[in-house]
């Protein structure tokens, strides 16, 4: 089976003028605070450093300067959280991924949270585009005493505009492993005329929007309870959502049928989850821009 991940020998090398997206960060504790340790970023990619309010950890967030991806593009995302760190990387803005004439778009992010921090991986949402083709990879590393909330926002078409995404493709790979043992994949791919795909009450159901929440820490099993319980309060006829344990893993799937809703009632669980954290329950002030 051919892999979807970038080989070394094509992934963008630190000096290239590419104008494909790279970035390579690295945090470290020091002097009883999270530093950035070392940061690579050319092509397309570049992190802004916003400063954080009171309470709130050393925040990163990634923007793409071409203000979208189009079919050929090559993005590669290396993040790692040292022993200790506090952090929360984010991205700056809806992913907007444009129609392709044949090329795939391809985005490969590596994760890695070392012994005893704390690493909130934020997204905002992927617009896909009519006809838009992307394939995008997430490889996540974390240590046995580290935790972290990661996820996922994809958004079917332009609602807006009346569009949907009926053709084209979509590759979505996560890989998680925690302590170098993996603990769960996923993958999720749509390909082709998708419109049936789309109204099967067995797949997407007719919904237009779809996203994923994962924590990664020892005390998962002890978030499972409050979560399902704030969930069962979501309204059933705009979004449709389940939880579960896998591994010690904490996962959240979500359909939404109302892609304004769904967002707001993803923040919101994100920010109860930060509350559970030790943050403060609420999320950064871009995310709300």
């Amino acid at each position: 089976m051919k892999s979807d991940a970038i080989s070394p020998s094509e992934a963008p090398s630190a000096g290239s003028a590419s104008p494909d997206g790279w970035l390579r960060l690295s945090l470290v504790q020091r002097h009883g605070a999270t530093r950035l340790q070392t940061l690579g970023q050319g092509g397309a990619l570049r992190v802004l450093w916003p400063r954080p309010p009171l309470g709130e950890p050393l925040q990163a967030v990634l923007t793409n300067t071409a203000g979208g991806l189009v079919g050929g593009d090559r993005m590669t995302i290396d993040l790692q959280a040292g022993a200790g760190t506090r952090a929360l990387v984010m991205a700056q803005a809806a992913e907007k991924v444009y129609r392709s004439t044949g090329a795939d778009c391809i985005v490969e992010t590596t994760v890695a949270v070392a012994e005893d921090a704390l690493l909130e991986w934020l997204p905002q949402e992927t617009i896909l585009f009519q006809n838009a083709r992307l394939r995008r990879r997430t490889r996540i590393e974390v240590a046995d005493t580290a935790r972290l909330l990661a996820g996922e926002l994809l958004v079917l078409g332009r609602e807006a505009h009346g569009e949907r995404f009926t053709r084209g493709r979509l590759r979505e790979v996560w890989e998680v492993y925690r302590a170098g043992r993996l603990v769960w994949a996923d993958v999720l791919h749509l390909d082709g005329p998708l419109e049936e795909l789309r109204q099967h009450p067995a797949a997407l159901a007719g919904a237009g929007s779809w996203a994923t929440q994962l924590y990664i820490g020892p005390d998962a099993a002890d978030w499972l309870a409050p979560t399902r319980a704030w969930l069962e309060e979501q309204d059933p006829e705009r979004l449709r959502v389940a939880c579960g344990l896998v591994n010690g893993l904490l996962l959240v799937r979500w359909l939404g049928w109302n892609t304004l809703a769904l967002r707001l009632a993803y923040g919101a669980l994100w920010a109860r989850w930060r509350a559970r954290a030790g943050r403060p329950e609420r999320l950064p002030r871009l995310w709300h821009i």
